[in-house]
C-alpha cells in the first residue's frame, strides 16, 4: 500500500469538509487519519485560512473557506492532469 502525499491528505481533509460543517470524528472517518494527525493537520489548514473553526455549545466543527474551495478545485485540476500522463498526485 502506497503512503498519500500531504497534498492527497489535505484534500482529503478539505473533501470531508466540502459538503457543509463537519465534526472531527467525520472528517478523521472520511479522510482515514488519527486524531493526533488529525488534529496537526486540521491546525495547519486553519492557519492557511482554507478551514474555519465553528464551536457551537460542546461541539467543534469545521467549516471550508472560499480559500479551501478554490484549492480543492485546483487540487482537482492538477490531480486530472497527473492522471492523464500516468502520475499519481
Amino acid at each position: 500500500m502506497r503512503r498519500r502525499s500531504k497534498l492527497r491528505i489535505l484534500a482529503d481533509i478539505l473533501q470531508a469538509v466540502e459538503r457543509g460543517e463537519s465534526n472531527i470524528t467525520r472528517i478523521m472517518l472520511e479522510a482515514n487519519l488519527s486524531y493526533t494527525r488529525l488534529a496537526r493537520y486540521l491546525e495547519e489548514l486553519e492557519g492557511k485560512g482554507m478551514l474555519v473553526k465553528v464551536e457551537e455549545e460542546r461541539e467543534v466543527k469545521y467549516r471550508l473557506t472560499k480559500k479551501g474551495r478554490e484549492f480543492l478545485k485546483e487540487f482537482r485540476r492538477l490531480q486530472a492532469i497527473a492522471e492523464a500522463f500516468g502520475v499519481e498526485v
